[in-house]
C-alpha cells in the first residue's frame, strides 16, 4: 500500500539533500603570511605614533607629567643634600624661656646688637674699607626690639621707670667674636606658662660647625654681665607655681652695722651662720642632715626682717620668701619648693604664727587658709624627703602660739630673742645718726628711759629720719614716742 507524504508543512517546500549548500573548499593562498602581519602590525604602530604626536593636549601632557617628576626629583635631591649640609655644616643651641640662661641671653643680645644710628655710621672711618665695616655692623645688629619697662616706687612717693631694650621675636643676625650666628626667638601662641601668663619663648642660636665653641663663651659672657649687674646687690626670690622666681628688682645690699640689735646678739648668730656653712664635711661624717634652723622672735618693729636682710647681704646670699598663707599652697608643693631653693639662698618664713597656731590654721587679720597641714609642714622642715644645705630663719611675734614640735631642735636649732630697743641700742642709733653729738645722745638715752614704756627700733628710726640734721629736735620730740606706743 502507497503513502503519499506531502510536499511540506503549510504549503511550504522541503528541500532535498540534493539542495544542500556544500562548503566552499579552501584554498591555501587564503592564510596571512608572517611577513604580511608584520607589516600589519608596523602599519598599526605607525598609526598610533603618528596619532599621538599629532595630538598637542596628549603631548603637552606628557610632558608636565615628565616635567613634575623631575622637578619633585630634583627637590627631594635638593632637601636631602640641604639636610646634609645643615648637619654637617651648621650647629644649633635651643635656649628654651623656663631655663636660666634665657634671662641673661636677651639682657646680653640687648647690650651686643642695639641697632646702629646714623651718627654712629657717619662716625665710622672714611673711604671704602670703612663704609664695608659700617655696612657689616648694620647688617649684624637687631632691628626689632622688644620694650621691658620696670616700675619703681621710691619711699618718698617718686615714682621711676626704667626701659631695657631686648630682641624681639623674629630672627636676627649678630656678630660675636669673629662668628656669624643667627639668632631665632619663636614665640609660642598655644603654649604659655601658667604661672606667670607669659607665652612660652625658645631662643635656637645657629653657627657654622666650626665656630660651635663660641656658644659656651657666649654664655658665660651672658652669665658673668647678669652676676655683674647683681654684684653688690640682694635677690629676692618668691615662689611661682612649682619654681622661684626673682621679686622685683635686685635690691642693694645692707651692711650688719645699720642693723643694731642688742649687745652681742648680731653677733652670736653671724657666728653660728657662718660656722655652719664651713662644717658641711663634719655633718656628713657623723650622719646629721646638713641644715639650720633658726627662729627670730619679739615684737613687731624689733628689726627681725632687717637683720636677715643684713646677713644675706653680708653672706653674699639671697633670700627665698615663702608665704605658708598662700591660698594655692598644697603640701606637696610645699615639699617641692622648700626641695628647690636657688643656691646661695636663705629661705625665710615670716610670721610663722599667722599660718599655724596650736597645729590648726590661722584664719586671724585677713589670712586666708591654705592648702599646707601642720605635719606637712613638718615633714617639709626634717622629713625623709626634706633637702640639705640649707638655712631656714622663721620670725613670730608670739612664740607661745607655736606648737613645740615646730621649733624642736632638728627643726629650730637657735633662738634669739630680738627685743625692744635697749639703753644700748638707743645710744648706738643715736649716734649713727648724729655723729659726735655726745652730749645730746645721753640726755636723749635719759628721757627715753623716763618714758617708761618699750619703745621699739623701728620708732626710734621713724624719729631720727624726721629730724635727719637736728639732734637737738630729736630730743624734743621724745614725748612723742610715747604717744606712738601700743600695747600688744
Amino acid at each position: 500500500m502507497s503513502v503519499d507524504i506531502p510536499a511540506g508543512i503549510g504549503g511550504a517546500s522541503v528541500a532535498s539533500p540534493t539542495d544542500v549548500p556544500s562548503p566552499r573548499p579552501t584554498h591555501p593562498s587564503s592564510t596571512p603570511s608572517p611577513a604580511a602581519s608584520t607589516q600589519q602590525q608596523q602599519q598599526n604602530g605607525n598609526f598610533l605614533s603618528n596619532f599621538l604626536a599629532s595630538n598637542p593636549y596628549f603631548t603637552a601632557g606628557f610632558g608636565l607629567m615628565g616635567l613634575g617628576v623631575g622637578l619633585a626629583a630634583a627637590r627631594q635631591v635638593i632637601v636631602r643634600g640641604s639636610n646634609m649640609l645643615y648637619r654637617q655644616l651648621l650647629v644649633d643651641l635651643e635656649i628654651p624661656s623656663k631655663d636660666k640662661s634665657y634671662a641673661w641671653f636677651l639682657q646680653w643680645m640687648a647690650r651686643e646688637s642695639v641697632a646702629l644710628s646714623p651718627a654712629v655710621l657717619s662716625e665710622s672711618p672714611r673711604g671704602l674699607k670703612g663704609r664695608l665695616l659700617a655696612l657689616r655692623e648694620l647688617f649684624s645688629s637687631s632691628h626689632h626690639l622688644s620694650v621691658h619697662t620696670t616700675y619703681k616706687q621710691h619711699d618718698n612717693g617718686s615714682v621711676s621707670a626704667n626701659f631695657s631694650l631686648v630682641p624681639g621675636p623674629g630672627k636676627h643676625i649678630l656678630r660675636y667674636r669673629g662668628a656669624y650666628i643667627q639668632v631665632n626667638r619663636e614665640r609660642s601662641g598655644r603654649l604659655m606658662d601658667l604661672t606667670s601668663g607669659a607665652p612660652f619663648e625658645t631662643i635656637t642660636l645657629t653657627t657654622l660647625y666650626r665656630d660651635r665653641g663660641v656658644f659656651k663663651t657666649l654664655l658665660q659672657e651672658a652669665n658673668a654681665m647678669a652676676m655683674k649687674m647683681q654684684e653688690g646687690k640682694t635677690v629676692m626670690y618668691l615662689s611661682r607655681g612649682p619654681e622661684w622666681r626673682p621679686f622685683g628688682q635686685p635690691r642693694r645690699k645692707r651692711s650688719l652695722q645699720s642693723v643694731i640689735l642688742d649687745r652681742g646678739v648680731s653677733e652670736r648668730i653671724c657666728m653660728d651662720v657662718k660656722d655652719f656653712l664651713q662644717s658641711g664635711k663634719w655633718y656628713s661624717d657623723r650622719g646629721i642632715p646638713y641644715r639650720r634652723g633658726y627662729l627670730l622672735y619679739g615684737p613687731p618693729g624689733s628689726g627681725k626682717s632687717s637683720f636677715i636682710q643684713a646677713l644675706a647681704g653680708d653672706l653674699d646670699y639671697n633670700i627665698c620668701i615663702l608665704n605658708l598663707s598662700e591660698q594655692n599652697l598644697t603640701d606637696d608643693r610645699l615639699n617641692h619648693l622648700m626641695n628647690h631653693i636657688p643656691e646661695r639662698s636663705i629661705l625665710l618664713l615670716e610670721d610663722i604664727d599667722a599660718a599655724f597656731n596650736k597645729r590648726e590654721q590661722a584664719d586671724e587679720s585677713g589670712y586666708k587658709l591654705s592648702g599646707v597641714t601642720f605635719s606637712g609642714l613638718l615633714n617639709a622642715l626634717d622629713g625623709v624627703a626634706s633637702s640639705e644645705e640649707r638655712i631656714i630663719f622663721m620670725t613670730t611675734n608670739h612664740p607661745e602660739k607655736l606648737d613645740p614640735a615646730l621649733i624642736r631642735p632638728g627643726r629650730v636649732d637657735v633662738r634669739e630673742l630680738i627685743d625692744n630697743a635697749s639703753e644700748y641700742q638707743v645710744r648706738r642709733m643715736f649716734l649713727r645718726f648724729y655723729e659726735g653729738a655726745d652730749d645730746v645722745c645721753e640726755k636723749f638715752v635719759a628721757r627715753v628711759a623716763e618714758l617708761g614704756v618699750p619703745v621699739s627700733t623701728a620708732h626710734l628710726q621713724g624719729l631720727f629720719v624726721y629730724n635727719k640734721n637736728s639732734p637737738e629736735k630729736a630730743l624734743e620730740m621724745v614725748p612723742y614716742l610715747k604717744s606712738s606706743y601700743v600695747v600688744n
